[in-house]
């Protein structure tokens, strides 16, 4: 698992960006791969992850939030 923090989220349309650890690019975040009961996150949270290759590139998978601000 890797850590990163959430850029921002978008509750509307679910989805948003993650910085990883030791990155400076943001990764895609679906709300479908938030592995909890909420299904959004908040702009500034630590979270632990999987980066897979989507379609469009790397995306996060498998979000939970380890530290919730």
């Amino acid at each position: 698992m890797q850590k990163g923090i959430v850029k921002w989220y978008n509750v509307e349309k679910g989805y948003g960006f993650i910085i990883p650890e030791g990155r400076e690019d943001a990764i895609f975040c679906h709300h479908s791969a938030i592995a909890s009961s909420s299904k959004f996150l908040s702009e500034g949270q630590i979270v632990e992850f999987r980066i897979v290759q989507g379609n469009k590139g790397a995306q996060a998978e498998n979000v939970r939030v380890v530290d919730s601000n």
